[in-house]
């Protein structure tokens, strides 16, 4: 259905800037060199999270400037501002890691203070890494402004002796060279050559799981999400996300209107067609929180058990992102998904049209190729992004079965309090085929921050341990772990669920085709080791991190910040 121009917009800049006693507010501006002529237009907010952190960012401030002259194309004036964003990758395996999660909350909350301070009346946002991808749609949803997202773009792949290397290689090299299966030699050729350019993780890691999702679920324009960042489209797409915005603004569709529960079933579809990180559940629950749609784990599973595995990507697949946009990106997996009816595609994008609207106008011819399979042949019948549940994750925990060949494991757990410890225990060579490795107390509140556990998953698969163990924790999972890992866990330990309570040698199953995930315990066993158990310290007691700690709740619902008014 194509929307027409019967709206009103609605310009919220006005109050700053018309009037005599907004004189002092028109001078700061004119200061910044605008003119009259500028005042008198329509303000669109362009953020951006770029930074010198990450090559998913680096790039970010030049794409803002295209994304500013679309803006003024469109007959609007652009206010350009930045927010922080944390490189996953850097801050992986050490204490950095606990801020990635919290910097999704903060992303959000600053472009919500910049746009409500400053009376903006539309935003584009452009984002690279991980959690600004989810926090500045957060953001959007929140404001409930006109608002389109853009992607900053995937990286290349680095190429070392014909094959196709990302950041996720060099991880698991680590674990290699641990095990003594490659030299010093190796691993640095590896290092040098994985990561050649700026742009996010290659693989259908969180973040071009989450680009996927914006397009899947409407607030990015079609075809946006795969172009590579050092691509010439990629500053094109930006420009035309500047000059949509405007026209959103004028035709004054909402984020609300766009976010319906059936957008974020399309959302969920996407995630499992792609074999997408389990860090998009954590990420569709707390956008869902900001347009007060009820979204729940059991809708996760009901959509999965009807969605096919289509794409055969990085880390449980053989391709990168680079190579889904050469065969027609994101539209030609929609496509497959709407041919079949698994996707709603009547729901509203920021085009102001449909989905289905959307792939009709677009040129997204069949050809032969080995990367998204058909409906009819899947990779797997069902989707990849697993719930689970059971006595030793009451609440529900999750895991990715891509590229994952067993459905069930059932070990002896080794327990760790700190995934530090964990991953000294990989290093030395400690754990043993069979175990069922439990890393605890990283949860949401009690790491806090939910840190991702990539380091130590990667070094188990660089030791050749990857189809002979398993892993539990209350942390998370970066989009490039695979294996039979289990994170999400709910309640976390730090709030006395049952993980906090499992001792080594406890024996401990999990099947993802029966979605359980057991502590083989006796309950009366069980609450004897809770009358003995007392929750710890706190690891921070003041500064941001403290303050995360005191507000966050569940992973099972998003792990969403609360003012518990």
């Amino acid at each position: 259905m194509a929307i027409h121009k019967y709206r009103v917009m609605e310009i919220s800049s006005r109050n700053v800037v018309e009037g005599t006693a907004r004189s002092p507010h028109r001078a700061m501006y004119k200061a910044m060199g605008l003119t009259d002529d500028d005042l008198g237009k329509s303000f669109v907010g362009v953020c951006h999270t770029g930074n010198e952190a990450t090559p998913c960012n680096i790039h970010l401030p030049r794409l803002a400037l295209k994304a500013k002259e679309g803006v003024i194309d469109g007959g609007a004036t652009p206010r350009e501002f930045s927010t922080i964003a944390v490189s996953d990758g850097i801050a992986m395996g050490h204490e950095g890691m606990k801020s990635s999660l919290i910097s999704r909350e903060i992303i959000a909350d600053s472009i919500e203070l910049m746009m409500r301070a400053h009376q903006y009346d539309a935003l584009v946002g452009i984002a690279g890494c991980d959690k600004s991808l989810p926090g500045t749609m957060m953001a959007m949803a929140r404001l409930n402004l006109p608002s389109i997202f853009v992607y900053g773009g995937t990286i290349m792949p680095g190429i070392l002796d014909g094959k196709e290397l990302t950041v996720v290689d060099v991880y698991e090299a680590v674990g290699a060279y641990d095990a003594g299966k490659i030299s010093l030699e190796d691993l640095k050729n590896i290092e040098n050559t994985a990561c050649p350019n700026a742009g996010s993780c290659g693989g259908m890691f969180t973040a071009n799981t989450m680009a996927s999702i914006s397009e899947a679920i409407g607030l990015a324009l079609p075809g946006s999400a795969s172009p590579p960042a050092e691509d010439v489209r990629r500053e094109k797409i930006v420009y035309d996300t500047g000059k949509a915005c405007v026209q959103l603004l004028e035709l004054n569709i909402k984020p609300r209107e766009i976010l319906t529960f059936e957008a974020f079933e399309n959302a969920i579809t996407m995630l499992n067609a792609i074999g997408g990180s389990t860090n998009g559940i954590l990420h569709l629950l707390a956008l869902s929180n900001e347009v007060d749609v009820k979204l729940t784990y059991d809708d996760f599973e009901r959509v999965r058990k009807k969605t096919p595995h289509l794409a055969d990507m990085k880390p449980g697949g053989n391709y990168v992102m680079n190579s889904l946009d050469k065969i027609g990106g994101i539209p030609f997996v929609l496509k497959k998904l709407a041919e079949k009816g698994l996707i709603h595609d009547n729901c509203m994008t920021v085009t102001g049209r449909s989905i289905k609207e959307n792939l009709s106008s677009m040129n997204i011819p069949e050809h032969e190729q080995q990367i998204v399979k058909s409906v009819d042949n899947p990779i797997h019948s069902v989707g990849t992004a697993v719930i689970l549940r059971g006595s030793l994750a009451p609440d529900g925990a999750v895991i990715k079965t891509a590229g994952v060949e067993m459905t069930k494991f059932t070990g002896k757990a080794r327990v760790y309090d700190r995934e530090e410890y964990a991953f000294d225990a990989v290093s030395k060579g400690e754990i043993d085929e069979g175990q069922v490795i439990v890393i605890r107390y990283e949860g949401p509140k009690g790491g806090p921050g939910m840190r991702e556990m990539l380091a130590t998953t990667a070094a188990l698969v660089g030791q050749g341990l990857g189809k002979t163990v398993a892993m539990v924790t209350d942390g998370r999972f970066s989009g490039g772990t695979r294996g039979f890992m289990v994170g999400h866990v709910a309640p976390e330990a730090y709030v006395g669920g049952p993980i906090a309570l499992v001792n080594d040698d406890d024996e401990i199953t999990i099947d993802t085709e029966t979605n359980i995930i057991d502590l083989h315990v006796s309950p009366k066993e069980l609450e004897e080791r809770r009358k003995q158990w007392s929750p710890p310290k706190p690891n921070y007691t003041r500064g941001a991190l403290a303050k995360y700690a005191s507000l966050v709740g569940s992973a099972a619902q998003g792990a969403i910040t609360s003012a518990k008014l």
